[in-house]
């Protein structure tokens, strides 16, 4: 009698580290649950390697809830898988079939190195945040939202390009490596708000700056980025971001 239950191929990225080639690796599965997540079925084939006296392997994951952003597989050629708008985490195994073949491989770009098998190093939008994106602010109490009104759309505009996780899909998937996406996000949610107007230009030039220093690529304008986005941030976020860095070069430094 028929489980329901599906039995796969992986084709898996499996690295020592950075200094070393990687090379793709084959495993068999059987009896993998449509319920099971993506994430819970690697972990099946880590408990088989264990069992097996062989290295698991390695990848991120923590939250495994959608909003970490660590989940940071490319599969059958998509960062997250097939389905748009889910993150590796939320992507189940009902979105494939008996006998299928899955290749999973870690994010591809300069900036974001290999550190094992599918794990990168994405310290680099940790490096472009501490440049620019916060608020030099007192903080404590919050204060009554009233006393800091803000036009709905304005504060719904900020509240959409806040869902950014930093998974880093939108660079994986341009054929850059561009972080235009994700920096574009994390100034526009301080730039539509009050709070973030003091130090608006200063945010945009030095936040650019570690972008490029990182070695990011330059935009594409093919919207890749925003259609593989599990978050569906907005490209209007990078024409934001790109008129704040015009505009940055004709106020002077006092104010910047």
């Amino acid at each position: 009698m028929s489980t329901g239950n599906m039995n796969l191929t992986l084709k898996v990225w499996r690295q020592k580290n950075n200094k070393t080639k990687g090379a793709l690796v084959d495993y068999k599965l059987t009896d993998i649950s449509p319920d099971m997540s993506f994430l819970e079925m690697f972990d099946v084939l880590n408990e088989q390697l264990i069992n097996k006296g062989e290295e698991p392997v390695v990848f991120d994951h923590d939250c495994r809830e959608g909003i970490c952003g660590m989940c940071s597989m490319f599969i059958n050629g998509r960062p997250h898988g097939p389905k748009d708008l889910v993150t590796t985490c939320q992507l189940h195994m009902r979105s494939f079939k008996d006998g299928d073949t899955i290749v999973v491989e870690p994010w591809r770009a300069a900036a974001f190195p290999v550190v094992k098998d599918l794990t990168v190093d994405r310290s680099a939008f940790d490096r472009v945040i501490a440049a620019g994106g916060f608020i030099s602010v007192n903080t404590g109490n919050a204060q009554d939202a009233n006393n800091l009104p803000i036009p709905k759309m304005q504060a719904d505009a900020a509240f959409e390009a806040a869902a950014c996780i930093g998974c880093g899909a939108c660079v994986a998937t341009c054929k850059n490596a561009s972080a235009m996406l994700f920096v574009s996000a994390k100034i526009s949610q301080l730039a539509l708000l009050p709070q973030g107007q003091p130090e608006r230009y200063r945010r945009v030039q030095s936040m650019v700056a570690q972008m490029d220093a990182e070695g990011f690529g330059n935009c594409t304008n093919t919207g890749a980025c925003e259609a593989e986005c599990p978050k569906g941030i907005s490209l209007e976020n990078i024409a934001r971001m790109n008129r704040d860095f015009a505009s940055a070069k004709f106020i002077s430094e006092e104010t910047v």
